[in-house]
């Protein structure tokens, strides 16, 4: 079984990103595992993070900033893998830095590095193409994102060629702005359960144990990220603590969702 297959078996999985490069990465990644995070997303700093809110949007300038380059994600990566064999790990970004040098570059890089999927928020199913293949090819899955607007005529094309999970957009807006109502998205896992066996993640404005709960009692996964990102940013260098807090009080609500 991949990583991915053996995570969701356990049950609701909790998925947290960080920005990579952003504060103390290492420290940072560590907390969010030994907190409980079961799958983790780490953003690849990209100047323009056209589906970021002002959170999110900040880590990159600070990533960036500090000079944080493709070799830095990959270099974070590979050290992570090494020290925690068995966690999901995922590279969510753009596709300029992930296609700049060619696709089966990123994704034997990816591969080198133990990464286990790769989430590209500007790449739509219909230019599947200019990133997939390299990634199929290599044994990474490409994790694909639905949204609101994502209707019964375009769901099978954003399914294909798509593993590791469906990361549902529950909002049609930025991360960590807001959060849409438990109906719509009880509504709309339904629906994307019905018409596939991947498991199904929620995110986009997910920031309390009380909303991942709900949302755990009926998603296979929830994602939060600006919460994390607002940590990291308060605390700096020093965030290790905090975040595992956090990780854990929304493990626990995961975990006991159901």
């Amino acid at each position: 079984m991949t990583r991915f297959e053996t995570t969701f078996a356990k049950g609701p999985a909790l998925v947290c990103f960080i920005t990579g490069g952003d504060g103390d990465t290492a420290a940072n990644l560590d907390a969010l595992v030994e907190g409980g995070a079961d799958v983790i997303e780490l953003g690849m700093p990209f100047t323009d993070p056209m589906a970021d809110g002002p959170a999110i949007q900040e880590a990159n300038i600070r990533s960036l900033g500090k000079g944080t380059r493709t070799a830095d994600i990959f270099r974070m990566a590979t050290e992570f893998r090494a020290r925690h064999s068995h966690v999901p790990l995922v590279l969510m970004g753009y596709a300029n830095p992930m296609t700049i040098r060619g696709p089966e570059w990123f994704a034997a890089e990816c591969q080198k590095a133990g990464v286990d999927g790769v989430i590209c928020v500007d790449i739509p199913p219909e230019e599947d193409a200019a990133l997939g293949p390299a990634l199929r090819d290599a044994g990474v899955s490409l994790i694909r994102l639905a949204t609101p607007t994502t209707d019964a005529a375009r769901l099978p094309a954003v399914l294909e060629g798509s593993s590791g999970f469906l990361y549902y957009v529950s909002v049609a807006g930025i991360t960590g702005m807001q959060q849409a109502a438990q109906a719509s998205i009880e509504d709309a896992v339904a629906r994307l359960k019905a018409a596939s066996d991947i498991p199904v993640a929620v995110g986009f404005g997910v920031r309390t144990p009380e909303q991942a709960s709900k949302i755990a009692r009926v998603a296979d996964g929830v994602v939060v990220g600006s919460a994390f990102v607002d940590l990291i940013k308060q605390h700096g260098d020093k965030a290790a603590g905090p975040l595992k807090e956090l990780t854990s009080a929304l493990a626990e609500a995961v975990h006991s969702a159901r």
